[in-house]
């Protein structure tokens, strides 16, 4: 299994590319960054920088890390706007970067931005559409579509990537997960090995009807990860505070961290992704990674 690093976009530039060059120099696997223009709460103060351009950024300043955007929103990104944002990153990368993509989520930037956010069905619509013409633009030499939400005429993007892996983030059983058996070559949600057990019995079942090998998907997952050391009260209380507004949460001493990260091999993932958004700034930030990184991590 793989080790991806998913430095917060609320951070400066200067701190996201000390992230990104920290995970080059260790050997992560990846560096991945999420879309979104505000924080997911009533604080406007904190900055969040703009994902595509901190993904370019990363891209030129990286040279071996895969580089990935958790996920780009369709509901305020056009899908051909889209593909050749991606298909130009994807030269600066030299081929290293991952097309992350969703349907869209987040109800406070909709609304602050004047954005139009569907109910969930005619959103899943939209995108499935999106699918297929981000598919088209960045596989064909013109792409034609005459769709719902979506129409194109004999559109280009060029020039075209070599090969583009586009990564659907997605957990909604009914629909959403038939849409990545469809047309991911990645798929990624939040979660522990449990439920990553789940949500992959959901998805075989999917692919089974269209005729896919599910195995043929590759998947990714991501939890708050934390070593906590002794007598680390600020850490506790860190960990009570995630789990109590339900968040996804592996968080312990390093045999307990490792215990359960072990598990996620056979829940089907591929690829683990460490958010640092909640391990501080500076040193602090960098001893915390260290620490998950040499004390479990490497040991698995």
């Amino acid at each position: 299994m793989d080790f991806s690093l998913w430095p917060a976009a609320s951070r400066t530039w200067n701190d996201v590319l000390e992230g990104a060059e920290y995970a080059e120099r260790t050997g992560w696997h990846g560096v991945w960054i999420a879309d979104h223009f505000m924080q997911n709460s009533d604080d406007l103060t904190v900055p969040v920088n703009e994902a595509l351009a901190l993904l370019a950024g990363i891209a030129a300043r990286t040279s071996r890390v895969r580089v990935g955007s958790m996920v780009l929103g369709n509901t305020y990104r056009h899908p051909a706007v889209v593909a050749n944002a991606a298909a130009t990153i994807d030269q600066m990368a030299n081929g290293r970067f991952v097309l992350g993509i969703g349907a869209g989520w987040q109800v406070n930037e909709h609304e602050v931005y004047g954005i139009e956010l569907p109910a969930v069905g005619p959103r899943l619509k939209r995108f499935e559409e999106a699918c297929q013409v981000i598919k088209g633009l960045l596989t064909q030499e013109r792409t034609t579509f005459d769709g719902t939400y979506y129409q194109l005429q004999n559109a280009p993007c060029e020039p075209k990537p070599a090969n583009l892996p586009i990564l659907i983030g997605a957990s909604g059983e009914k629909v959403a997960l038939g849409i990545v058996a469809k047309y991911a070559d990645e798929w990624n949600h939040w979660g522990r090995p449990d439920l990553a057990t789940h949500k992959g019995e959901v998805f075989a079942e999917h692919c089974e009807r269209i005729g896919r090998d599910p195995k043929t998907v590759r998947r990714s997952a991501q939890t708050f990860l934390e070593v906590i050391q002794p007598g680390d009260t600020e850490a506790i209380e860190r960990k009570a505070r995630l789990e109590g507004n339900g968040a996804h949460v592996i968080m312990g001493s390093a045999q307990e961290v490792l215990d359960v990260v072990a598990q996620y091999p056979a829940a089907g993932i591929d690829e683990l992704l460490v958010p640092d958004s909640f391990l501080g700034d500076g040193n602090r930030r960098f001893d915390a990674l260290e620490r998950l990184r040499e004390e479990v991590l490497q040991k698995l």
